[in-house]
């Protein structure tokens, strides 16, 4: 059967996989090799849907209210420019809710590339907290779909998110997670968070340039660029 580029699902009981057409390459700037005993060079990065990239809006299936978070489209920029791979991995339960469509979730996916640009692939799961899938995050099943979309060792990935279940999936797939809070992140979240960052800017900064700006559970940058808004009434939990 042919599968075609636009959009497939892995399983029919699997995380629904959005891959759109490849990212174009650029002339980028070779990653710097790792030191002795150091993790491998990241070869991509994959972000948290709701309240990451976009604000969070529960159980949005409306193009029209997806506004990004400070600073998203200067993130993802920064990850294309060095060349990796880039991947969004997202719960969206209202599906199972019976609140949200397949349709609704492409749409508004269309709408998140129009605003931060191409991604290579869209993990998604369907599923609700209580139909013990292996997708839902902080089950692992997200990141290793998109790491086999993608074409990349989980090793040589990071996740980022704002909430535990992000981390929680990375760690079990083997990957690095990185989280970036929200005044909806748990203080116990944050504590226990082995990387973290206050912001999307700096946490791409930091995971692609360690050296400059070692990742930690506390530290900050400068402010994030700031971006246009997009059109749309605001709004965020999956």
């Amino acid at each position: 059967m042919l599968i075609t580029p636009a959009a497939h699902t892995s399983r029919a009981d699997g995380p629904w996989l959005f891959a759109p057409a490849r990212q174009a390459r650029r002339r980028v700037r070779p990653p710097r090799p790792a030191p002795p005993g150091a993790a491998p060079p990241l070869a991509a990065v994959l972000f948290d849907r709701d309240g990451t990239l976009i604000k969070d809006v529960p159980y949005n299936g409306d193009p029209g209210r997806v506004r990004p978070m400070p600073g998203a489209r200067a993130a993802v920029e920064v990850v294309r420019g060095r060349g990796l791979s880039l991947g969004v991995v997202s719960n969206q339960s209202g599906v199972a809710r019976g609140l949200l469509t397949r349709e609704r979730v492409a749409a508004v996916r269309r709408r998140v590339e129009e605003l931060l640009g191409p991604f290579g692939v869209w993990a998604v799961c369907p599923h609700g907290p209580d139909e013990g899938c292996g997708c839902r995050k902080p089950a692992p099943g997200l990141v290793y779909a998109a790491c086999a979309e993608l074409g990349v060792d989980p090793a040589r990935t990071a996740v980022v998110g704002d909430i535990g279940a992000d981390l929680a999936a990375a760690r079990a797939a083997g990957a690095r997670g990185v989280l970036v809070p929200t005044p909806v992140t748990r203080p116990e979240e944050v504590a226990a968070a082995e990387d973290s960052a206050p912001d999307l800017l700096t946490a791409v900064r930091r995971l692609l340039d360690p050296e400059d700006a070692p990742l930690g559970p506390e530290g900050t940058e400068g402010p994030p660029a700031q971006e246009p808004p997009a059109q749309g009434p605001a709004g965020g939990p999956p």
